[in-house]
């Protein structure tokens, strides 16, 4: 009998433990451009400089707000900095589209160029690589419009149920 109540408990406690296991395929995608190919003319420096659409699937039921960062790893080489183009917080988890050229709706953080607003690659150089991070968090963030990159990710630490990218890249003609 004893035997059968440990039995019982250990079936228990691994029913328990796998129901709170949350298989989570959250996406970031544009119909513009896939993963690894380049960002059109339109969404850059050269052209009209506007957001491209993006769409988001799959946020996790229990989020309570989603970040966007859109930043650039290869701007500023020697001295291994990133530029940060968008940063967007406490959007609506519910968000499944942003749509071309308009701002999501949440709080605006700075970018490196001091910008509020979607600011779009225009690379010096070579062939720069851009990534729109999409963070699912358990709460909504208390900071204030035109905070840093920086301040965002310091305040997301332990709230980040998932997270996914989209990377595209960019080069001037």
């Amino acid at each position: 009998m004893k035997y059968l109540a440990l039995m019982f408990i250990f079936i228990l406690g691994c029913t328990t433990i796998n129901t709170k296991l949350e298989v989570n395929n959250m996406k970031l995608t544009s119909p513009v451009f896939k993963e690894g190919q380049s960002i059109p003319s339109k969404y850059t420096c050269d052209g009209e400089n506007i957001s491209p659409s993006l769409e988001i699937s799959d946020a996790p039921q229990n989020a309570k707000s989603l970040v966007l960062i859109m930043d650039d790893p290869d701007a500023i080489k020697p001295a291994n900095k990133v530029w940060d183009h968008w940063i967007v917080f406490n959007i609506p988890p519910t968000t499944k589209k942003i749509e071309e050229g308009k701002e999501p709706q949440g709080i605006h953080g700075k970018g490196t160029s001091n910008n509020i607003k979607y600011i779009g690659p225009c690379p010096p150089d070579t062939t720069h690589r851009y990534f729109f991070k999409l963070y699912a968090l358990d709460t909504t963030l208390t900071l204030q419009e035109g905070v840093t990159k920086k301040q965002v990710e310091e305040a997301m630490k332990g709230h980040t149920i998932v997270q996914t990218q989209l990377m595209g890249t960019y080069k001037r003609k």
